[in-house]
């Protein structure tokens, strides 16, 4: 095709605007929120002053443009200025998954390169046994102890520091990807990709409905570890809105809940199990949550769930994204009067995301997006990631008539039996209405006859003591109408106190699947 024709006349010295991290920092002076966190209270001028003192700091530690830091750390307004400074003065932020097993760790801190670590001292002995088989040359660290070193850090730093321009595409922050199987994969992130998923999920989530958004207003306090890709990106969207901004430390619901009260906080995320944990203290304390928006990813919205959410004054609504995403590229929403099982879908594109279902992959969802992640560490891996110019989401998924996602399954989750496809996330979903069960996960294992049958593990909850029996029925009756295959009906239902998690809190349904097929053998020997 003929090529389109290009800009052939610049002025001199007209400037090449870079997207940079630090171009979304708010002046000061438009905003009278703060940021609070550890007990203490920052308004952004002092924010932004500590933001200039820490790259400082480093600088003069002997960090340089390209180096890694890695951050261990709890939530709080230290992991927010490493969110700026790091990355403004050039060098690579990598934000260490703390709930990974120490071997895991490790391994994550040496593919990164990381040189420096900022830690928090209730990972000291968990550093003191890393730090010797690292390549680590200087570490702080912070927290409880009488000589806090981030801070002592900031006071050496020039709060007149001059961050320079540099390319939009350099990396800006680095993590990895926590899934069940074979070590963690390295993601990584350019200044160019951070600011539009900004710009982009800014857009999306201040022009929601009433009461599924937020304004300038609004109280932001995060519930998803800032380690978790970079805490859905909306420390980044509170910053550049001059948001009034709570950190809660490590997680407790006590906590959380009072400063939800005290702080007045208004908007938050995190993963179906955190809200089924304050459902379950404010039922307790018959607390009223409202009003409080909480955007939930990691893993399906149960309609089930999000009903429960209502009636303590929370309104969930499902968001979408993995860790290659960066991550949020779709995000649910519903019109007055409609159905809360709208607001369970993973919900319309962000602007700039282009979305398809490709058939010939099982239905499975791919994705172009210009803040997606280019590849991992490892060429076959971001091969496969890429395959035919969009990025596998390993989802399978449905495009409704107005526009909306919905996700069916994992690919690896789905179960195929008797010729027919089963949703484990739809039968889960029917188990959760049941009265008496508070969370249900459901996986295929193995089986001569009909390939594959599902399992079903049950956390009883609050309500007349569900059964087997019960259970089996409610699907049954549900087969009976066609709403979900005969072929749903587990083989066998399993009750437990708790379900596995991975480090990020999602459902562990390869320790389930692991679990149901150890259980089926010992039945049929």
């Amino acid at each position: 095709m003929t090529q389109p024709r290009l800009l052939e006349t610049v002025a001199a010295e007209a400037y090449s605007y870079p997207l940079l991290i630090r171009r979304l920092l708010p002046k000061p002076e438009t905003t009278s929120q703060e940021i609070v966190s550890d007990g203490r209270r920052f308004g952004y001028a002092a924010f932004i002053e500590r933001i200039h003192r820490l790259a400082s700091a480093l600088s003069q530690f002997g960090v340089k443009a390209g180096d890694t830091v890695a951050v261990m750390d709890w939530d709080s307004h230290r992991y927010l200025e490493c969110y700026f400074a790091i990355p403004m003065l050039g060098a690579i932020l990598q934000t260490v998954n703390v709930r990974l097993a120490p071997a895991a760790i490790g391994f994550t801190l040496r593919q990164s390169g990381a040189s420096t670590l900022l830690y928090h001292d209730d990972f000291k002995p968990l550093a003191d046994v890393l730090l010797p088989g690292l390549q680590i040359e200087r570490s702080v660290t912070f927290g409880g102890s009488a000589a806090d070193g981030f801070e002592a850090l900031i006071e050496t730093g020039d709060p007149g520091y001059v961050f320079e321009d540099f390319d939009e595409n350099a990396i800006a922050t680095t993590f990895h990807t926590t899934g069940t199987t074979g070590d963690p994969k390295q993601v990584f992130f350019s200044h160019r990709q951070l600011v539009l998923h900004t710009l982009a999920a800014a857009a999306t989530i201040a022009n929601q409905p009433i009461g599924q958004g937020v304004t300038r207003n609004d109280v932001y306090m995060p519930i998803t570890p800032m380690f978790h890709v970079h805490a859905w990106g909306m420390p980044y969207v509170a910053t550049m809105l001059g948001m009034k901004q709570v950190y809660p430390g490590r997680y407790d619901p006590a906590t959380i809940l009072a400063l939800k009260r005290d702080e007045r906080v208004t908007y938050s995320h995190c993963v179906p199990t955190i809200l089924r944990m304050v459902i379950d203290v404010a039922r307790a304390n018959a607390l009223d949550l409202a009003p409080w928006t909480m955007m939930i990813g990691g893993s399906a919205l149960p309609e089930a769930l999000a009903e429960e959410a209502e009636g303590v004054g929370v309104i969930a609504l499902s968001g979408y994204g993995m860790s290659e995403t960066g991550p949020v590229v779709t995000l649910a929403r519903s019109k007055p009067g409609e159905a809360v099982g709208v607001r369970c879908r993973a919900g319309f594109p962000l602007p700039l995301v282009e979305v398809a279902v490709d058939q010939s992959r099982g239905g499975e969802l791919t994705i172009r997006a210009p803040w997606l992640t280019q590849g991992y560490s490892l060429q076959d891996a971001s091969d496969a990631l890429w395959e035919g110019g969009r990025l596998h989401t390993g989802d399978i998924a449905e495009l409704d008539a107005d526009g909306a996602v919905r996700i069916v399954d994992r690919l690896k989750d789905v179960i195929k039996t008797g010729g027919e496809w089963v949703s484990s996330l739809e039968l889960e979903s029917l188990l959760m209405e049941a009265a008496g069960v508070a969370e249900a996960a459901v996986v295929g294992i193995p089986d001569a006859r009909w390939g594959e049958r599902p399992v079903a593990f049950i956390v009883r909850g609050a309500g007349p003591a569900v059964t087997e029996g019960s259970l089996r029925h409610a699907v049954s009756e549900r087969a009976q109408t066609g709403a979900i295959s005969r072929y749903a009906i587990p083989d066998a239902i399993y009750f437990c106190e708790v379900l596995p998690r991975t480090s990020v809190g999602k459902v562990d349904k390869k320790a389930l699947r692991e679990t149901a097929i150890t259980s089926a053998s010992l039945a049929s020997a």
